[in-house]
């Protein structure tokens, strides 16, 4: 008989995850994993548009990706406890517009080393 582990779940959602200004970037990610009762969303924002120009989002970056546990809220829907961020390793922020490809594939490195973090759980 083998013992199953449960799958991690992972819901790619159509909002920007974090940032008070997540409403005027072009580019946003936010991914919801669940394994077991932790629940974590990583979130990359990005090529915030000002006067049809880009602008920073933060010192010296035009993307970034943030990772926080998560939490039930009144309105059904799972969302960021800015509270409590979590640490990672990987590449979190781009210091050029313009580079939504490499934005990607920032957001789905950080989204491994997390999914491999939740597995050692």
């Amino acid at each position: 008989m083998t013992n199953k582990l449960p799958e991690i779940k992972r819901t790619e959602r159509g909002w920007a995850g974090h940032f008070i200004c997540g409403h005027k970037c072009r580019f946003h990610l936010n991914t919801l994993l669940e394994y077991k009762d932790t629940r974590i969303i990583v979130s990359t924002v990005g090529m915030m548009i000002t006067d049809d120009e880009p602008e920073q989002i933060g010192c010296d970056r035009y993307y970034e990706t943030m990772v926080f546990e998560a939490e039930n809220r009144q309105s059904g829907f799972i969302e960021i406890n800015v509270e409590k961020e979590i640490d990672f390793s990987s590449q979190w922020a781009i210091e050029e517009p313009y580079k939504d490809n490499e934005a990607n594939e920032m957001h789905e490195n950080v989204i491994q080393e997390i999914i491999n973090k939740i597995k050692e759980l």
